[in-house]
């Protein structure tokens, strides 16, 4: 028997697996927004949304680009989603109406459901996707598992691992 990660299943995103998978978001959001098919203004979910949402305003051209930061776990535990920081107020307008709020993935969709109740008609994108959560965005790339823990590039360190099966 193997001593494994409490989470039984892992995936590995590496730099460049994000910048392609963020690419490939960007153009499918490319000519969706309601102003003539642009988009306002993008705002990151901290942190995991930053990297994305980078490269989405970079190949979509949006020079407006604020952050919500909302806190739902404490390291690898859940907890309830609070806003700590809100994007200014006249990015958002009244309702988000033309905003891309971008997140790295969407879980459980208990982040993403409190900020769609801040800004109902923003439009709401997560690189991937989780059973639990996939309802609260309207744009993804990936699907996963809902057992399946990502690790992002910005988690992780260069370092050995043991194989799955060490023989």
């Amino acid at each position: 028997m193997t001593d494994r990660l409490p989470h039984e299943k892992g995936f590995h995103i590496s730099w460049d697996q994000i910048h392609r998978d963020s690419r490939a978001l960007a153009w499918r959001l490319d000519g969706h927004g309601p102003d003539n098919g642009a988009w306002r203004a993008i705002v990151a979910v901290t942190r995991g949304g930053l990297a994305p949402a980078m490269i989405i305003s970079r190949e979509l051209d949006i020079r407006v680009v604020d952050t919500i930061s909302v806190k739902s776990y404490d390291h690898q535990t859940r907890a309830d989603a609070v806003v700590l920081k809100a994007p200014q107020a006249d990015v958002m307008g009244a309702d988000g109406a033309g905003v891309l709020i971008i997140d790295d993935l969407v879980d459980t969709g208990k982040t993403l459901e409190l900020v769609r109740q801040l800004y109902p008609k923003a439009h709401f994108a997560t690189v991937y996707a989780k059973p639990m959560g996939r309802d609260m965005v309207e744009t993804f790339i990936t699907e996963v598992s809902q057992d399946t823990w990502i690790f992002f590039p910005w988690d992780m360190a260069l370092q050995y691992v043991e194989p799955y099966r060490a023989g």
